[in-house]
């Protein structure tokens, strides 16, 4: 289902992360490729191991890039770097228009868990690996993936902000923060982008996003397709689905970038055609109607 009944195409289709690297504003998330089952569902994944036979995902990545997404979003703490591997292994030498994003800060004393670990020294010991893992000379987009606090938040962006006087690092992100703690953060050194949990049936962060608009820095939603009774089958957002002839994913992925233009998402998927779908969701326009039965308080705050 991409047929893009009432659509139009989106005006703000680009983004400019950190304001000098223009990206199309639906990335790829690669979480979820790995502990890939082939079977679309990834039942009992943790993360943990890159697919024993990578080739799916490999094909996924290529995919991606052949339809123009520009911004692939992955981390060091994903199966413990072999996410960064399958990155490169798919996409290396990359094409120069691509912007590659990782993660430093979360350790993995097991499957199930997912420690903050801020320790200068260790921060910039895991980008040194996730250097050679992605084979570049520097990473256009690192974020933290958390902030531990164990050390100050001077202290943790200020080991990222050594690393980008050092050519290593282009930009500096955050990951599931406060606007208390990003603008503690933007006092020690300049950030591009934010990546809060935010969809449209999660809604905690808000407040952090409208500041992230004003202040001209990104947003990147992760797990941004909608959950819970808004997304039930029979539900509103399954209705206007129906009544646009798309998916009901393709509707919340809409709304994200009509929510703010600083908003880029990165759905992850292990599904070619779920993947395809996802793009074309940057075509599809919601009318002011249909905005307001999906979020019925959104309206007043859209386009900021």
């Amino acid at each position: 289902m991409t047929t893009m009944t009432d659509a139009t195409s989106l005006a703000d289709d680009f983004f400019l992360l950190g304001g000098d690297l223009p990206v199309r504003r639906i990335g790829l998330g690669t979480m979820r490729l790995t502990d890939a089952t082939g079977d679309g569902t990834q039942a009992g994944a943790q993360i943990w191991r890159a697919p024993a036979d990578p080739s799916e995902a490999i094909a996924l990545l290529r995919r991606a890039v052949e339809l123009g997404v520009q911004l692939i979003d992955t981390a060091d703490a994903y199966a413990f770097g072999e996410s960064e591997e399958l990155v490169a292994a798919a996409l290396h030498p990359y094409p120069e228009d691509l912007v590659i994003a990782t993660k430093v800060g979360n350790v993995r004393p097991s499957p199930t868990e997912w420690v903050p670990l801020g320790n200068p020294a260790y921060l910039k010991q895991q980008v040194e690996l996730s250097l050679r893992r992605l084979r570049v000379e520097t990473i256009d987009l690192l974020q933290l993936h958390r902030l531990d606090p164990a050390y100050t938040i001077a202290d943790q962006v200020g080991a990222l902000a050594e690393l980008r006087e050092q050519g290593k690092v282009r930009h500096i992100g955050l990951s599931e923060v406060t606007i208390d703690e990003l603008s503690k953060a933007r006092l020690a050194t300049p950030i591009a982008a934010v990546q809060n949990h935010y969809n449209l049936s999660a809604r905690d962060h808000d407040a952090v996003l409208d500041y992230s608009t004003g202040a001209g820095i990104a947003f990147i939603p992760f797990f941004p397709l909608a959950i819970g009774d808004l997304a039930r089958p029979g539900g509103t957002l399954d209705d206007v689905a129906a009544e646009l002839k798309v998916t009901s994913s393709q509707v919340a992925l809409a709304w994200l970038l009509q929510r703010a233009t600083n908003v880029l998402p990165i759905p992850g998927t292990t599904s070619i055609a779920h993947l395809e779908q996802n793009i074309s969701a940057s075509r599809l326009k919601l009318t002011e109607e249909k905005l307001q039965r999906i979020s019925p308080t959104e309206t007043t705050k859209r386009g900021q």
